[in-house]
């Protein structure tokens, strides 16, 4: 469990979150707990997903993979510890109000589970060897990656007692800019460099996966990136937190190599 914790990474989510409530005004501690949880269920996610079953990956955040290091069993078996001890974080938490633990951990389970990012692996596995339609590849990407990036947005906005206004558009925020990460991802697929990027480029082609540039053409990815990033911008105006981190967020899902 530990050694994919602290393997790197971005720790995109937790920040999310996090800056999230200094925008609203309020203190980050008391996210702490959510913040953890949230990158223990993204890192189980990469720790299943690199398995031979799934992506068969050698290589993430620059180091061998779990299953090459501790072997399949252990790997499913950290995996699906790093899941279930999220929720026990959040439950025991005694700095999270009260009031407040129930909706966050069922936010949470929804967000991670069939109706968010399992449900987006599994279409992503029937859509392999597929020539998707956009709407279907944006369904994918909206679940898989989309639905804990907006996860952290509300948790944050919920712990720092948002308005219904501010919410309403923080989550318009965060699906912009999780599809603006995907797409940046799928473009760094064919662009990146394999030590920036601490995994092997080429992936999805490998694994016949339809991506924003096989659909869109190269340049149009780019221009469908820069449109949700647009947006995510215009949302953080509407919610009046656009001069915060969230933008410096924003800014760097389009400028980021890895």
């Amino acid at each position: 469990m530990l050694y994919s914790l602290t393997a790197g990474g971005k720790r995109l989510r937790p920040v999310m979150l996090l800056a999230t409530m200094e925008a609203l005004g309020a203190g980050s501690e008391n996210g702490i707990p959510v913040a953890c949880a949230i990158e223990m269920i993204h890192t189980y996610s990469l720790v299943h997903d690199d398995l031979p079953a799934m992506d068969n990956d050698d290589l993430r955040r620059g180091k061998p993979t779990n299953h090459r290091v501790y072997g399949e069993a252990m790997a499913i078996l950290a995996g699906d510890a790093l899941l279930t001890y999220s929720f026990q974080i959040v439950a025991e938490s005694e700095s999270i109000p009260v009031d407040k633990k129930a909706e966050l951990i069922a936010l949470l389970a929804k967000a991670a589970g069939p109706e968010g990012m399992v449900g987006g692996q599994a279409a992503d596995l029937e859509g392999e060897d597929k020539t998707l339609s956009l709407e279907e590849l944006e369904y994918i990407h909206h679940h898989k990656t989309g639905k804990l990036l907006v996860y952290s947005i509300i948790a944050g906005a919920l712990l720092a007692n948002a308005t219904d206004t501010q919410l309403d558009h923080l989550k318009q925020f965060a699906s912009h800019l999780g599809l603006a990460f995907q797409i940046r991802d799928d473009i760094l697929d064919v662009e990146g460099d394999q030590e920036k990027l601490g995994k092997l480029p080429g992936s999805d082609q490998s694994n016949k996966k339809s991506t924003y540039p096989q659909l869109l053409t190269m340049e149009g990815a780019k221009r469908k990136l820069d449109f949700h990033v647009n947006e995510a911008v215009n949302e953080l105006k509407s919610a009046g937190v656009e001069d915060t981190q969230l933008k410096a967020i924003a800014d760097f899902i389009i400028k980021r190599d890895h």
